[in-house]
């Protein structure tokens, strides 16, 4: 069974902060890799916070290593430009009907 979690990824060592999120290395290759999490309905919402020095994920999983293990293949987690991530089981409690929204 699957469940909410809340995801949030902070920059890492190898984030230029002299460049744009779009002009770091690897751009291409980490939203290719996120719009295909985002396909399969493991991220179910995702982008920057803010100034945009953290992203947060709203992730469906089994539990908290399933989603370690599918954010290691982040080429952007593997050459150091995001962090690791800070994960946080979510039990929503409320939520705007459809017609609300």
């Amino acid at each position: 069974m699957k469940t909410l979690f809340v995801v949030t990824r902070t920059r890492g060592h190898a984030w230029d902060a002299g460049n744009p999120i779009r002009s770091q290395d690897q751009w291409a290759e980490h939203a290719t890799f996120m719009n295909g999490l985002a396909a399969d309905g493991f991220v179910v919402l995702g982008g920057p916070l803010g100034d945009g020095h953290k992203a947060m994920l709203v992730v469906a999983a089994a539990d908290e290593s399933e989603i370690q293990s599918k954010l290691a293949q982040d080429p952007w987690s593997q050459s150091g430009i995001l962090a690791a991530p800070a994960i946080e089981r979510w039990t929503i409690l409320l939520e705007a009907s459809s017609e609300e929204v």
